[in-house]
């Protein structure tokens, strides 16, 4: 392969990465963070391109609600611990609930929605539900993380020395690896929730929100990463 097929193939990849609507979400979220952390919540141009990020993300989540709702309604897998059950349709409930709240605060923040009051009630409303699923979603990830971990364990004594050959096994191994990073984003998407609610101001302060929340959109975007085309050699 070529310099320039590889350097289209690299093109590609972004493309297809930048036509995600979630993607073009999560870069500003780091936009919106990182000025959080530079303002440390003092007025300044840092602080007005983290409100006027924020508000135009936004956007990019209309009708959003939809996918956790559709979640809510959708079967689980059998074999599923129903505490699991419970926390994860939990979860999508919460999350929903966030999501469509915050297409009324848009609708207010944006001038279209005349009640300033309630536009803030709701968009404190909303946070709470999005710390709700975020302690939610830690839960069940540590919950599967065990699941992996026995099953992986199993197979180890099963297969000896051949479990690094074998493919379902190291598809769990890449499963757990992904639990885990989930596991460390939802779990700091808490304390983030708590800085935005103020809700210990003396110890998440705007400049630790905005840390943390710069860290946790790094990890979505590397999330959303498309999975990279094996190249053939000659």
């Amino acid at each position: 392969m070529t310099t320039l097929d590889l350097t289209r193939a690299e093109l590609a990849l972004i493309v297809l990465y930048l036509n995600k609507a979630e993607a073009r979400d999560k870069i500003c979220r780091a936009i919106q963070y990182g000025s959080k952390f530079v303002s440390g919540g003092q007025p300044g141009t840092a602080q007005i391109v983290d409100k006027n990020t924020s508000l135009a993300r936004k956007v990019f989540r209309l009708f959003k609600f939809v996918n956790d709702f559709h979640g809510l309604i959708s079967p689980v897998p059998k074999g599923t611990p129903l505490p699991l059950v419970l926390l994860g349709k939990s979860k999508n409930a919460l999350l929903s609930t966030f999501l469509f709240l915050d297409q009324i605060v848009w609708l207010g923040r944006s001038g279209i929605y005349k009640n300033k009051e309630r536009t803030e009630l709701l968009g404190r409303i909303s946070l709470f539900c999005w710390l709700g699923s975020s302690v939610c979603t830690t839960s069940v990830e540590i919950g599967e993380l065990g699941r992996l971990s026995s099953s992986i364990k199993k197979m180890e004594k099963e297969l000896k020395g051949d479990a690094k050959n074998d493919e379902v096994y190291r598809a769990k191994l890449q499963k757990s690896n992904d639990r885990t990073l989930a596991l460390v984003k939802s779990s700091i998407d808490i304390v983030v929730a708590i800085g935005l609610l103020q809700l210990a101001p003396k110890t998440v302060t705007p400049r630790v929100t905005g840390a943390l929340g710069f860290t946790t959109s790094l990890i979505s975007c590397y999330q959303l990463l498309p999975a990279r085309p094996k190249i053939k050699t000659p």
